[in-house]
């Protein structure tokens, strides 16, 4: 492809090895006509014919492997800086001021512009993305609807199903995935747009046909993420720059800031009349092995809905599903169905190991959420509400603290096990996760082996508990100086009901 075919639209210039603008429109036209044969912004990845984006990121500024891409043979650098190509005979550069931004434009050209070719969901928020991408896939697809998702599980189309590095991914990764999308013949792509994502320009290029926006939590502010809740709202509210028709829940109180300078049409969800989709008549459901709730839809949309999952933050997601699906004119009687048989790997996801008591796998791995899920959970009036988690190695020990107090004060019980150690000692992670439960008087134990800690968890349920295991969620590997080992709760519990029925057969056939 020509580099002018992939400037078009983006402001620019054209430098000399000297960093000079090249003023001779004749010379300009010929580096214009330069063929790119190839898109990256890893220099070990540069290859001859290729372009490189020059990238400053939190850890490496790709400007300085600008002279070792140009010696590869790369023909095109985009830089937002001077550069130093020691010597090197210059590729052409192209200067932007954001080669983020300029990333995203020309990986969209590059690969074709496949956004364009379908029908574009982009869903912001600090809780509920990753459900309710899947509840509107499962509605489209039951709808006979062709649809991808994006997200933090995968990327996944027809039998396509490609693990996630990123909430969202890179902008090169992310056109290549949407022009294979694109020619599979996929309708309609539902995807996850982080706050990350917004802020290093990842989905730069989209216009959405829809943007949503969840819910809003202080989340993801520290070094190297957003200095400020500000700069975290103000980040998510970039979707609604760049979208037709922004889906917003009417009920958060930071809404408003997050629509500033919004320029879509705008409908909101909620359990207020007022809101343009609405619920009613909420009413907790509990079968053996499972929970759930069942509500009333109304407003642009009127249907009861049973979801299989417990709550209010339940109804929310699903009332958000159903807001971006009547864009579609799915049938009230296709949003019921799906719905009800919706499953979410990870995301309040029943496990069926007894009718006597509920177990369940959640993503849960802060306090925020975690508090969140266990207040729900108490509305079900377990006879006792049994919480397992484990901290992660090398992030914040306050997380560690805060958890464990969360877990004291709303469990009946708590077991304190590893998640993902990393390059931290297991003991001293549970040290302080200790710390935070001695600040209540919550019962608790330490079992380090997650998979003994589950089968604790399991041998010793009683009727009516509500057992959660927090913080894996859908990951299937366990991180111990890292290396990443095979590591699956499904897996583990399935195990262990089969070492418990192995058991039962020895012992029986030893009496006999």
């Amino acid at each position: 492809m020509k580099l002018q075919e992939l400037l078009e639209g983006l402001d620019y210039d054209l430098l000399d090895a000297q960093g000079q603008a090249v003023p001779e429109p004749s010379r300009r036209q010929e580096q214009l006509k330069t063929d790119v044969t190839a898109i990256t912004n890893d220099s070990r990845k540069v290859r001859e014919g290729g372009l490189f984006f020059c990238i400053i990121g939190a850890n490496s500024d790709g400007h300085s492997y600008a002279a070792d891409v140009a010696e590869k043979g790369a023909s095109v650098l985009v830089v937002s800086k001077p550069v130093d190509l020691g010597g090197e005979a210059a590729p052409v550069i192209v200067r932007v001021d954001n080669t983020r931004h300029a990333m995203a434009c020309i990986s969209a050209a590059f690969y074709g512009q496949p956004a364009r070719r379908m029908k574009m969901i982009g869903i912001t928020g600090t809780k509920g993305k990753t459900t309710t991408t899947y509840l509107v896939k499962s509605i489209l697809e039951h709808a006979g609807v062709d649809v991808g998702l994006i997200g933090t599980i995968e990327s996944t189309y027809h039998d396509v199903h490609i693990p996630s590095n990123n909430t969202t991914p890179e902008s090169i990764v992310l056109q290549k995935t949407l022009k294979d999308m694109a020619d599979a013949g996929v309708q309609a792509v539902v995807m996850e747009v982080s706050s990350q994502a917004l802020m290093l320009e990842r989905t730069g290029a989209i216009l959405y046909d829809i943007g949503v926006f969840t819910n809003i939590s202080p989340d993801h502010i520290g070094p190297n993420e957003h200095a400020s809740f500000e700069d975290y709202m103000q980040c998510k509210g970039r979707l609604f720059r760049q979208c037709r028709i922004g889906i917003v829940n009417g009920d958060d109180p930071h809404t408003g800031d997050v629509l500033k300078g919004h320029t879509c049409e705008v409908e909101t969800f909620g359990l207020k009349a007022a809101d343009d989709l609405y619920a009613e008549h909420e009413e907790l459901i509990k079968k053996p092995g499972e929970l759930g709730i069942r509500f009333d839809a109304r407003g642009m949309v009127n249907l009861t809905a049973e979801v299989p999952t417990p709550g209010n933050f339940s109804v929310y997601n699903a009332l958000c599903a159903i807001a971006i699906c009547h864009h579609f004119d799915v049938t009230p009687e296709e949003i019921e169905s799906a719905l009800l048989g919706a499953r979410v790997k990870g995301r309040i996801e029943m496990v069926k190991v007894s009718d006597d008591f509920t177990l369940m796998i959640d993503y849960a791995h802060n306090a925020v959420a975690l508090e969140s899920l266990l207040t729900t959970l108490r509305e079900y009036q377990p006879h006792r509400l049994v919480t397992l988690f484990g901290c992660g190695g090398n992030r914040s020990r306050l997380r560690r603290y805060e958890m464990g107090e969360v877990s004291g004060k709303l469990s009946d019980f708590t077991i304190i096990t590893s998640d993902n150690p990393r390059f931290e000692e297991p003991m001293d992670i549970i040290a302080d996760i200790e710390t935070g439960m001695k600040k209540t008087d919550g019962a608790y134990i330490t079992i380090p082996d997650r998979k003994e800690a589950i089968r604790y968890a399991i041998h010793h349920g009683e009727p009516g508990d509500i057992i959660v295991l927090a913080g894996k969620g859908h990951e299937d590997y366990q991180e111990i100086r890292g290396v990443k080992y095979p590591m699956d709760e499904r897996v583990l519990i399935a195990d262990i009901l089969r070492e418990d029925r192995e058991t039962r057969w020895h012992n029986t056939h030893r009496s006999s």
